[in-house]
C-alpha cells in the first residue's frame, strides 16, 4: 500500500451496502465531483446532436439563412474537441478513486483477518476468504466503473433530452417521461429474484475455490493413494453446481433485458407515429426537424434506459460482493487486546490452572481439568495419540484460545488482562508445514531461491533498508545455529528455525518441528536445539520419542487429562502409555 493511501476504518453499514459504499468514497468526493462534471461536459455533444441535426433540417426544408447552418455545425464541433480533455480528466479523477479505495478495502479485509481470532480461521475456509479479498473487490469495483461510465452517459443522455424537449416541444414530454417510470418499475420487479441469484452464486463461487484449494493442498496424497478420480468427482459436483446457479442467473438477467427492450421500443414506436402525424397534418406546429429529433432522442432515450436496466444485474452483483465483504468487517469473533496491559519483558513462566477448553460444537471437551506450571527455561514435551489436546494446549499457552474455565498466567499475571499481541514479540513458533515466505524482489524460479529473505521474517536485527550481515546479531540469532546454510534445497524445516530463533525468543514452541527431517537432518537440529533451547521456555510436540528425550518433563495426554508427568528415564520404566509408545517406536 503507497503511504498515500490511507487505511480504511473497519465501518461496515450493517445491511446497508449502498451507505457503505458512500462511507469508502467519502474522502474522495471533491474528486468525484471535478470527474462528473468533465464527463457532462465531454458527453453533451450525445444528446445536443438530435437539436443540432432538427435546426439543420428545418433551415433546409424552409430554405432559412445558411449560417444558420454553420452556427450549429460550429458549436457542435467545438463540443467534439473537448471530448479529449475532458475525457482524460474524468479517467483520471475516477481511475484514482476507485482504485484508491479498492486498495484501501482490501488492505482493510487482510488486517481484519489478522485481527480475527484463530478460532474464526478453522471455521472458515481459506479459499472462501481469498474469494472474498480478490473477487469481491474485483467486482465492487467493476460495478462502480460501469456505473460511472455507462450510468454517467444514461443520466446525462436522460436529462439533457428531457431539457431540450421540454423546452422546444413540451407536448411529447409526458410521452417521453414514460421512459424513466417503465424501466423503474422493471427494475424493481426483479430487483429481490436478481439479489437471490447473486447470493445463491456468490455462495456457489466461494464454495467451488475452497474446493479447489483442498484439491491442489490434497495433490500428493490423492496421486499416493490413487484417488484421482474421486477428487475429480468432487470438483466436477460443485463445478456442475457452479454452472446450474449460473444458468440460472443469465436466464433471469435475459428475461429482464428483453422484456425491457420489448417495452421501450413500443415507446418509440408510438412516439415516431404521433410525431410524424402531428408534422403531416400541421397540428400543433411540428416540423419535420421535429420529427426527426424526437425520433433520435427516443432512440438515445431509450438506450440510456436501457443501460440503465442493463446495470441492474452488475449493481446487484456489486451490492452481493459488498455485503460479502462486510461479513468480514463485521465479525465480531476478534482477539480482544485493546485496553489490556502491555508485556514489556518475559520471564518466562507459564502457569496453568485447571483450564478446560471446548471447541464450538464439538461433543466433547479437548482440554480438561488441565493444570502444569512450566518454569521458566524449562523443556516440556507433550505426547498422545491424534486427538488427545496436544495443539489445543500449545494455542492456550500462545494466546490463540482462551479457556472456558480456569486461568492460564504468565509470569504470575493472568493472560486474560494481557495485550497477547505485546506477549508473542518474545515468542517464536516453529510449525508442522513450514512455509517459506515470498522474497521481496518476487523472484521466484528455483535458481533464483536465496535462504536471507525467507528466514528474516521480523528479525530484530535488519531494517527495511538493510540485512544485518550475522556479524551484527547475536551468535544465538544467525542461521548457522541451526545447522542451515545459505542454500534452500530441502532445508525448509531448519530455515524456518532459523527464522523462528533469529528473534531471540524468551518462550519456544516447537510443533511437530522435526516430522519433515531425514535422519541426518534431524541428527543435526538436535544438536543445535540442544543449545538454542537452553535458557528458554520451551513446548515441544513430536510423535518421534527420540525429539523429546532430552526434555525436562514429558506430558502424556489423553483425552485432553494429563495422565502421566516426568521426565523420560523416569516414564520409560513406569507401565504406561509412555512406555508402550516406547516399546512401539523400538521394533
Amino acid at each position: 500500500m503507497t503511504p498515500s493511501v490511507r487505511p480504511l476504518d473497519h465501518h461496515y453499514r450493517g445491511e446497508k451496502p449502498l451507505r457503505t459504499l458512500a462511507f469508502l468514497y467519502r474522502d474522495a468526493r471533491g474528486r468525484l465531483t471535478v470527474g462528473t462534471l468533465s464527463f457532462l461536459v465531454k458527453h453533451s455533444p450525445a444528446w445536443l446532436l438530435p437539436l443540432v441535426t432538427a435546426n439543420v433540417i428545418d433551415i433546409v426544408v424552409k430554405h432559412g439563412p445558411s449560417s444558420g447552418l454553420w452556427i450549429n455545425c460550429g458549436l457542435l464541433l467545438g463540443l467534439l474537441l473537448l471530448n479529449f480533455p475532458g475525457h482524460l480528466l474524468y479517467v483520471r479523477c475516477y481511475s484514482r478513486s476507485i482504485r484508491r479505495v479498492s486498495t484501501r478495502l482490501r488492505s482493510a479485509i487482510c488486517r481484519r483477518l489478522q485481527q480475527l481470532s484463530i478460532g474464526y480461521h478453522a471455521r472458515v475456509s481459506a479459499g472462501v476468504l481469498q474469494t472474498k479479498v480478490i473477487r469481491d473487490v474485483e467486482t465492487v469495483e467493476l460495478m462502480v466503473q460501469q456505473c460511472a461510465d455507462s450510468g454517467l452517459a444514461a443520466v446525462s443522455s436522460l436529462f439533457g433530452g428531457l431539457l431540450i424537449i421540454g423546452v422546444r416541444t413540451p407536448l411529447f414530454l409526458p410521452l417521453f417521461l414514460v421512459v424513466v417510470p417503465a424501466a423503474a418499475v422493471l427494475v424493481m420487479s426483479l430487483r429481490n429474484r436478481l439479489r437471490e441469484r447473486n447470493e445463491s452464486f456468490r455462495q456457489e463461487v466461494e464454495l467451488l475455490s475452497s474446493r479447489v484449494m483442498e484439491m491442489t493442498s490434497l495433490i500428493p496424497i490423492t496421486r499416493a493413494h490413487g484417488l484421482e478420480q474421486d477428487a475429480i468427482r468432487r470438483v466436477d459436483g460443485t463445478l456442475r453446481q457452479v454452472q446450474g446457479s449460473g444458468l440460472r442467473l443469465d436466464l433471469l438477467n435475459g428475461r429482464f433485458g428483453a422484456l425491457s427492450w420489448i417495452s421501450l421500443n413500443t415507446l418509440g414506436v408510438g412516439c415516431l407515429g404521433s410525431s410524424a402525424w402531428c408534422a403531416y397534418t400541421g397540428t400543433f406546429g411540428i416540423t419535420a426537424g421535429d420529427v426527426v429529433m424526437l425520433s433520435a432522442f427516443f432512440t438515445t432515450l431509450t438506450g440510456a434506459a436501457t443501460s440503465l436496466i442493463s446495470l441492474a444485474p452488475t449493481v446487484s452483483k456489486g451490492l452481493e460482493s459488498v455485503r460479502s465483504v462486510g461479513e468480514v468487517l463485521q465479525v465480531p469473533d476478534l482477539e480482544q487486546n485493546s485496553g489490556k496491559d502491555v508485556v514489556g519483558s518475559v520471564i518466562g513462566e507459564i502457569r496453568f490452572e485447571d483450564v478446560d477448553f471446548s471447541y464450538p460444537g464439538a461433543d466433547r471437551r479437548s482440554v480438561r481439568d488441565f493444570s502444569l506450571t512450566v518454569s521458566p527455561g524449562e523443556t516440556v514435551a507433550l505426547v498422545g495419540p491424534s486427538g488427545a489436546g496436544k495443539s489445543t494446549v500449545l494455542n492456550l499457552a500462545i494466546g490463540f484460545l482462551r479457556p472456558d474455565s480456569g486461568r492460564i498466567l504468565l509470569d504470575g499475571v493472568d493472560m486474560e488482562t494481557l495485550d497477547l499481541r505485546t506477549f508473542r514479540r518474545f515468542l517464536s513458533i516453529v510449525p508442522q508445514e513450514s512455509i517459506l515466505f515470498e522474497a521481496a524482489s518476487g523472484r521466484t524460479s528455483p535458481t533464483a531461491w536465496r535462504a536471507r529473505p525467507r528466514r528474516r521474517y521480523g528479525p530484530p536485527c535488519w531494517t527495511p533498508t538493510r540485512w544485518s550481515s550475522s556479524t551484527d546479531c547475536p551468535p544465538v540469532w544467525t542461521p548457522s545455529s541451526v545447522n542451515a546454510g545459505p542454500a534452500v534445497g530441502g532445508q525448509k524445516q531448519r530455515l524456518a528455525m532459523a527464522r523462528a530463533l533469529i528473534r531471540d525468543p524468551r518462550v519456544l514452541v516447537l510443533d511437530e518441528a522435526t516430522s519433515a527431517l531425514d535422519t541426518r537432518s534431524e541428527a543435526l537440529v538436535q544438536q543445535a536445539l540442544a543449545r538454542l533451547m537452553r535458557g528458554r521456555t520451551t513446548f515441544v510436540v513430536a510423535h518421534r520419542l527420540s525429539t523429546i528425550r532430552g526434555a525436562d518433563r514429558i506430558v502424556v495426554l489423553e483425552e485432553g487429562r494429563i495422565a502421566e508427568i516426568g521426565a523420560h528415564e523416569q516414564l520409560i520404566h513406569i507401565p504406561g502409555s509412555y512406555s508402550r509408545l516406547h516399546q512401539a517406536q523400538l521394533r
